[in-house]
């Protein structure tokens, strides 16, 4: 138990500075820690990235609260977006758990890292002028859109930002707007697959200590309170170095997360 706590805080305190200097958090950082942090302690089972997204979804709960209400108070958030996509969202996140909690971890590894490296690519390559349409999906496009963010964000553990973003900037939103809204994608996406990953069913023999159904409360409390802490520092780095070579850098390490990822998958 000692162990894990501390296995833990070092990859809440690392996760917090990488959060603050890339300005994300989630599962692009948290399931690969989470999973490494495991395997260390001798938590190999074949149920252990159900864990690892269901933690990380945990935790999203917390921060995408936190943002929504700092984005909301400046006036950020469009929340015709918000309402309008809200049921489709929810809705792909319950099918999602349903779904994640049938297939082995090295399943979701290789979704984790197939779309992780797909995500850094286009941060990597795209350009902010790149468009879709004009305007944000309606009607049946939407109804197809809304349940995919959901679905792939919780095979994912993540929140709204990594497909969310993309998916309403190529659709004639800023950047800024569709950040700020995003934050809400995160909390329709966290809430609902976590109270349905607390209902699934894995050996109690196999799971680290302290956790309900998929959900590891110790690895939760520890994230939270480390991230509170360490953020701030890797915001304070932040400032000091140009965006442009800031994204540049986070796209160079979710492309090197997810292909770490995979070779995990590949058993090497």
């Amino acid at each position: 138990m000692i162990e894990m706590v501390i296995a833990l805080a070092i990859v809440g305190a690392v996760a917090g500075v990488i959060a603050g200097l890339f300005g994300v958090g989630g599962g692009m950082i948290l399931v690969p820690a989470f999973y490494y942090a495991f395997t260390t302690l001798g938590y190999t089972h074949q149920d252990l990235m159900q864990i690892c997204l269901a933690t990380s979804l945990a935790t999203i709960v917390v921060t995408s609260l936190r943002s929504l209400s700092a984005h909301n108070k400046r006036g950020g958030v469009d929340r015709d977006v918000l309402r309008t996509w809200a049921p489709g969202i929810m809705i792909g996140a319950l099918v999602s758990v349903a779904f994640a909690a049938q297939l082995r971890s090295s399943t979701l590894q290789w979704i984790f890292g197939g779309l992780g490296m797909c995500i850094g690519l286009y941060m990597a390559f795209g350009k902010t002028e790149w468009r879709v349409a004009d305007d944000m999906p309606t009607g049946v496009r939407r109804a197809i859109y809304a349940p995919l963010v959901g679905f792939f964000s919780v095979l994912m553990g993540i929140g709204g930002g990594s497909l969310g973003v993309p998916t309403m900037t190529l659709h004639g939103m800023t950047i800024h707007r569709a950040v700020a809204t995003s934050s809400g994608f995160g909390l329709l996406i966290a809430v609902p697959s976590v109270l349905g990953f607390f209902f699934v069913s894995l050996d109690p023999m196999l799971r680290p200590p302290m956790t309900v159904g998929a959900v590891n409360l110790a690895a939760f409390g520890l994230i939270i309170a480390m991230t509170l802490v360490t953020t701030p520092l890797g915001v304070a780095l932040a400032h000091k170095m140009e965006a442009a070579k800031l994204k540049r850098f986070f796209a160079i390490f979710l492309v090197f997360v997810a292909a770490n990822m995979l070779r995990k998958a590949m058993g090497y």
